[in-house]
């Protein structure tokens, strides 16, 4: 009899519905391939929700919903509050699941008790990711306009001093787009490696102790 692939060969029953952020889909896939948590479902909504945080909550609880019908009892929500001003806490609260911790994803990045101590640092600060330096003209420039009406630039960045580049990962590519982000918008350039922060233990955490489910 062939062994069985931990990433695989794992129940329904034991596996957890993670729903998260599609801005930090591709962090917790790389998580989950290097710990191995074959436990792990995920699903995403929207990136773009990040500019529209008063869709998280109500999608979220939609999600959740779907979850339950398909069978998975254990649930994780990947986002942090996001601007959603306690709302998912409530959503959250009313399924009876819970999510990362902080006030968004650069705080988990960062490191929540780390940023807890530092944030009034952050005051002036534009920060970027992966994700960002992936996608910033879909998703920075031609949303907010500036493509078309660069005069924009002063009244969305102008009380910005630094674009702090939280990297996930050691890209020269992304580095480099990064530092062009950072042009654009007429800020002084900084990274800063994380690698995943806090997002890690979390999705670890989502793991249902071993009881006998195969």
């Amino acid at each position: 009899m062939p062994n069985k692939n931990p990433i695989t060969d794992i129940s329904e029953k034991a596996k957890t519905r993670v729903i998260a952020c599609g801005m930090i889909a591709r962090e917790i896939l790389d998580v989950c391939e290097m710990n191995g948590f074959g436990h792990v479902s995920l699903t995403c909504l929207p990136a773009d929700y990040h500019h529209k945080p008063q869709l998280i909550a109500p999608a979220i609880d939609e999600a959740i919903v779907k979850a339950r019908s398909e069978g998975y009892d254990n649930i994780f929500i990947g986002y942090a509050d996001c601007g959603t001003g306690g709302q998912l806490d409530k959503i959250c609260q009313k399924h009876g699941v819970e999510r990362i911790e902080g006030p968004h994803c650069f705080s988990f990045y960062i490191g929540n008790q780390s940023f807890d101590k530092t944030s009034d640092d952050y005051t002036t600060t534009f920060f970027i990711t992966d994700f960002l330096a992936r996608h910033y003209e879909n998703f920075l420039l031609k949303p907010l306009g500036i493509l078309k009406h660069p005069e924009l630039l002063e009244m969305y960045f102008g009380n910005y001093t630094t674009a702090l580049y939280l990297a996930q990962t050691n890209d020269t590519e992304l580095d480099r787009r990064a530092q062009e982000i950072a042009a654009i918008l007429g800020l002084n350039y900084i990274r800063k490696f994380t690698g995943y922060g806090d997002l890690a233990p979390a999705i670890a955490n989502t793991q249902i102790p071993d009881n006998g489910i195969s």
